[in-house]
């Protein structure tokens, strides 16, 4: 699941060259959550973020 900054929330597949150009609203690279421990399906996930237009934890 991933958001490219549009406020749309897309599954599927990204290629890691694509991630790495991406740059957040303060201009940071994308990192990754070492510690998530995930309480929901992916399904459920994308659904809450879809709602709120940005992916949530």
């Amino acid at each position: 699941m991933c958001d490219l900054g549009t406020g749309s929330t897309e599954l599927g597949d990204a290629m890691l060259s694509e991630i790495e150009d991406v740059r957040g609203k303060l201009v940071l690279p994308v990192e990754r959550d070492l510690y998530l421990k995930a309480e929901h399906r992916l399904i459920t996930y994308a659904k809450i973020a879809r709602h709120a237009g940005m992916i949530v934890t």
